[in-house]
């Protein structure tokens, strides 16, 4: 089941003001092949910001969104000429269809069994044509990002209405490689807080190159921030570009 702060509609339509298309990083980083590949996937497509993002830069070929929320796809769906599907990856069928699939916002890390991650990365393998490719970033484990979701770190925007809503993270249990953590939303027009609880698996280097071998993708390239430094041992982002072995 999809993650609270993207199955609500009311917290769905908060999420581009937490996080603006603009704003972030990894959409600079990703929206060029995504403007020279013909046919795009994105994997937990969200609101579809990056992919609408695209469109309005003028790419003219297929731009798939697939996410399995129903909050954040009718946000998505404000604009009709790309196509949507509620799903995962457990639940299409794809056949070499893709030049570029990708996944933003570290969603790779929702994955946390690894008969999950399995099943995602051969449905992946499948979506991509004999050329495609795939990327997608995940944090790095050894520089402890969780340790900085704290409330004292907490974000505030100014929705529709015009109120102050805050969010706040709090780490709850950090279990080997999986951190599970809630979002907490609070406004002054309402007495109670929203709470959102979520487990992510943050997987090193090491064990991310084996599972994709495992899948038949070979990593391309790696790199270690959205500037296209080197991956380091201290590198925020494990960001992955993969193909077909």
């Amino acid at each position: 089941m999809p993650d609270r702060l993207f199955s609500d509609p009311s917290l769905a339509a908060l999420y581009d003001l937490f996080s603006p298309s603009e704003l972030r990083s990894d959409f600079d980083f990703y929206l060029p092949f995504v403007m020279s590949a013909r046919a795009v996937l994105d994997i937990g497509c969200g609101t579809g910001s990056l992919l609408r993002r695209a469109r309005a830069s003028g790419h003219a070929g297929r731009l798939c969104g697939l996410d399995p929320a129903a909050g954040m796809l009718d946000q998505a769906r404000k604009r009709s000429d790309i196509e949507w599907l509620r799903g995962d990856l457990a639940s299409v069928r794809f056949d070499r269809e893709f030049d570029f699939v990708v996944m933003t916002g570290h969603a790779f890390q929702v994955f946390v069994e690894d008969s999950d991650l399995q099943t995602a990365l051969a449905a992946i393998r499948s979506a991509l044509t004999n050329e495609g490719c795939f990327a997608f970033e995940t944090r790095n484990p050894l520089v402890r990002e969780w340790e900085r979701w704290t409330p004292a770190n907490a974000i505030e925007i100014t929705d529709a209405s015009g109120s102050i809503v805050r969010m706040a993270r709090q780490v709850e249990t950090v279990e080997g490689d999986l951190v599970s953590f809630t979002h907490t939303f609070t406004s002054l027009r309402s007495d109670r807080p929203q709470v959102s609880r979520s487990t992510l698996r943050f997987l090193g280097a090491d064990s991310l190159s084996a599972f994709l071998s495992e899948a038949g993708l070979k990593i391309e390239e790696q790199y270690g921030d959205w500037d296209r430094q080197p991956l380091t041992a201290m590198s925020p982002e494990i960001i992955t570009f993969a193909r077909r072995s």
